[in-house]
């Protein structure tokens, strides 16, 4: 059957705290380019704009959290589409942990949490926040995904630690080519475990990283030696076909529902992160600030911790993001 994937990122701009990239895929019973995801599921699932009445709320992360709301409604949204995917596994992960999550999802090189001491700290149970009325909203989407044959095929993604995105940028030579690079690795992984490369036909919904308007070079990525035609280039959209698939990148391309939920996934895994981070250094500096890892907030933090830091022998590559 076709699929429809969605690909997006949280935490590019900071300087602290890993960079999460993430993606979900379905599969649907018509074409793809006609298939609205949010209309299909009109009855139990709502995006930002309409108005709250009892609905699941699936949008693009920035407008279902922010730190005064705290992490309930992105984490609600997020465990829903844990609950649609696969047989059995996706309930191991809701009532679990925060390893256990990354574990289960996370599609990367192994070992993706040794070296960082803050992610040996106890272990963050999950859900956060109770969840009362998880079950319901999973059952209506998953009645509602059985009446039109849909189905949450994967849900996947990676977290890319500060060492290890610095040393992509070495290769790359900016952080813009490493974040579509990494996009279109963890793309591939999705494509191969649905065995889409093999000719399923196939729409990626991804934002557009950035300023960038040619992705052609970074299509290889997952394409192998596939013939690659350029649809559309510009700066609301650009578009490519490579046998089955065809690649969108969009300005605000979390409209589209497969979009809007991998941005919710891949900052529900920064804030787990970012929460173990601060929790590990609040133990070590009592009384010491939290941090969200932006630039600016980023550099306050650092000093702050500089000198514990150099005694527990944490060196700066392991912490500290240079772009």
């Amino acid at each position: 059957m076709p699929l429809l994937i969605g690909i997006d990122e949280a935490g590019y701009g900071p300087n602290l705290g890993p960079l999460l990239l993430a993606a979900t895929v379905w599969e649907i019973p018509g074409k793809p380019a006609d298939t609205d995801l949010f209309q299909q599921f009109s009855e139990v699932v709502r995006d930002a704009d309409a108005f709250a009445d009892g609905r699941l709320l699936i949008a693009d992360s920035k407008q279902v959290y922010s730190p005064s709301q705290g992490l309930a409604a992105l984490e609600m949204g997020v465990f829903a589409g844990l609950r649609l995917w696969g047989d059995g596994g996706p309930e191991r992960v809701v009532t679990s942990n925060f390893h256990t999550l990354v574990r289960a999802l996370h599609q990367g090189p192994t070992g993706v949490l040794e070296g960082e001491p803050w992610y040996d700290q106890s272990e963050l149970l999950l859900p956060l926040n109770p969840l009362p009325e998880l079950t319901e909203h999973f059952e209506r989407w998953s009645t509602c995904c059985q009446s039109r044959g849909i189905t949450l095929r994967h849900i996947a993604f990676d977290l890319v630690s500060p060492q290890r995105f610095n040393a992509l940028n070495s290769l790359t030579g900016s952080k813009g080519r490493s974040l579509s690079e990494l996009s279109l690795r963890l793309l591939r992984t999705c494509l191969e475990s649905c065995h889409a490369i093999e000719g399923v036909e196939t729409l990626v919904l991804a934002d557009k990283h950035g300023g960038r308007n040619r992705y052609h070079e970074f299509l290889p990525f997952c394409c192998d030696d596939a013939f690659i035609t350029c649809l559309e280039e510009g700066a609301q959209r650009s578009r490519y076909r490579a046998g089955a698939i065809e690649f969108r990148f969009e300005t605000k391309a979390e409209r589209h529902l497969p979009t809007a939920l991998a941005s919710m996934v891949a900052k529900y895994v920064r804030e787990l992160s970012m929460r173990l981070f601060n929790r590990y250094w609040q133990s070590q500096i009592p009384g010491l600030k939290r941090t969200a890892g932006y630039p600016l907030d980023a550099v306050r933090f650092r000093r702050e911790i500089a000198s514990r830091q150099c005694e527990l022998l944490i060196p700066d590559e392991v912490l500290w993001r240079e772009k």
